[in-house]
């Protein structure tokens, strides 16, 4: 079954037994209701007779004695509704309305049969739930008026009938609301299946963002966002195959080249150990290439490749000076190091991979720095940054989005790897890596890591 009939059928079933459960509740509630309030009509009225009974200065029995004939003082006022009054023994003195429609009765013996007296005894007991009864004490006696409930039960039922005609016509509103809301729901959601679709077939670059609201739309933006990721991996994924091939290729000409051309004689004398030592140096370039790639492979795909220790920040960055010393001697290259408001002085990560990506970035820097390399650590917010700075011309701006990618370079680059393989282990260290260009000129490379505590 479709999610649309779902959801449609479950929301019929659901106004359906709201619409019972409100309709037995109303039956009760106005049926207590009115009851109530003819109670209350009837206690009213029977106060009135009672006190126009206390007015009476003679006995009914005296009364009836000097007349010959028995009156009920007082008849009830509303129309269906009886009284009964009796004695203090309990028997049965008068009756209003009388069963022959008299205001003044006969003696009781005479004006009311057996069946009638049963009844009238039936209804004084509590037992006949076909009336409403309410009784009240009198000089006499009791006083009991009541009257029928089928005239209750008609204004309920007239009530009731009305309040489910309301019932059923909103019932009904709701339901075709029901049906624009789903439709509203459902169609994003087809939507975004067949934008799913797509992504399942790989054709990520199609994938259209779908509008809609609340949940639906952040999932919808989630999809969006997640095919344009990965249509740029699958870009960068056969970026990176072309490169790599082109990459290995270059020195593998150049050894194959020279190799050829010793074997064949074309070299001699001098030019044989010119062509090994391009030999060599080539192989040495291949052999770092290949390096670089399996770390970088086994630094996202490998979670044992890591060695978790603690890790002196001040150390990290005079190991880094010190390797990378004769370079910078080379070059006359001057590296200032800065560590005044380090406070929190260690960190948690794998200490030679981390060293490797601390000289992959200061070498970066010595590549194209002038005369000066700045590196500035710090605690800040409970967290160690290390920055790095230089005084050359700087990053282009088009290369900055895909510095850290694999097998991006500048114009000086050598294989392109270096800083993607920073990036990962910095991440793998639950750091953040960021670049950008100074305003004074010159390249930022900012280091960020959760202290050790």
């Amino acid at each position: 079954m479709k999610l649309v009939h779902q959801i449609n059928l479950a929301f019929g079933i659901a106004l359906v037994l709201v619409l019972v459960v409100a309709g037995f509740v109303l039956h009760y509630v106005l049926l207590d209701h009115l009851i109530g309030a003819q109670k209350e009509d009837l206690k009213a009225m029977s106060v009135e007779m009672t006190t126009s009974l206390k007015m009476e200065i003679l006995p009914l029995e005296s009364r009836a004695a000097k007349q010959g004939t028995m009156a009920m003082p007082v008849t009830p006022s509303k129309a269906g509704i009886s009284a009964i009054l009796t004695d203090k023994t309990g028997s049965i003195i008068a009756m209003s309305p009388s069963p022959l429609e008299m205001k003044r009765m006969q003696p009781l013996a005479a004006a009311v049969s057996s069946t009638e007296a049963k009844s009238a005894q039936k209804i004084l007991d509590g037992f006949d739930k076909n009336y409403i009864t309410v009784d009240q004490l009198t000089p006499q006696g009791k006083l009991t008026l009541y009257t029928p409930m089928s005239k209750i039960r008609m204004i309920e039922q007239a009530l009731l009938k009305r309040l489910l005609i309301i019932f059923g016509t909103a019932g009904l509103a709701m339901f075709l609301f029901s049906l624009f809301i789903t439709r509203k729901l459902i169609r994003p959601l087809i939507r975004l299946r067949d934008e799913l679709a797509k992504v399942k077939e790989r054709r990520f670059a199609d994938v259209t963002f779908i509008k809609a609201g609340g949940e639906i739309g952040s999932v919808a933006a989630s999809v969006y966002d997640m095919a344009k990721e990965l249509n740029r991996f699958n870009h960068v994924q056969k970026q990176f195959f072309q490169n790599a091939s082109h990459e290995l290729k270059t020195p593998l000409m150049s050894i194959s080249g020279y190799a050829e051309g010793i074997r064949d004689g074309v070299f001699e004398g001098d030019n044989v150990r010119k062509g090994l030592d391009i030999i060599m140096n080539e192989s040495a370039r291949l052999k770092k290439l290949v390096t670089e790639m399996t770390l970088l492979a086994k630094l996202d795909s490998e979670e044992d490749v890591f060695k978790d220790e603690e890790i002196c920040v001040r150390e990290l960055l005079t190991e880094t000076v010190e390797r990378l010393n004769p370079l910078l001697v080379k070059k006359g290259i001057i590296l200032h190091t800065e560590c005044g408001k380090l406070h929190a002085g260690t960190l948690r990560a794998d200490r030679d991979k981390l060293l490797q990506a601390m000289l992959n970035v200061v070498s970066n820097a010595v590549r194209y720095a002038r005369q000066h390399i700045y590196i500035h650590a710090e605690t800040r917010d409970g967290r160690i940054v290390i920055r790095v700075s230089d005084d050359g011309p700087g990053i282009p701006e088009d290369l900055l989005p895909y510095l850290f990618h694999r097998f991006v370079k500048g114009k000086d680059g050598e294989s392109g790897l270096g800083l993607a393989i920073s990036r990962a282990i910095v991440e793998r260290c639950g750091g953040l890596i960021r670049a950008g260009n100074a305003r004074g000129g010159g390249a930022v490379i900012s280091l960020q890591f959760p202290g050790a505590g």
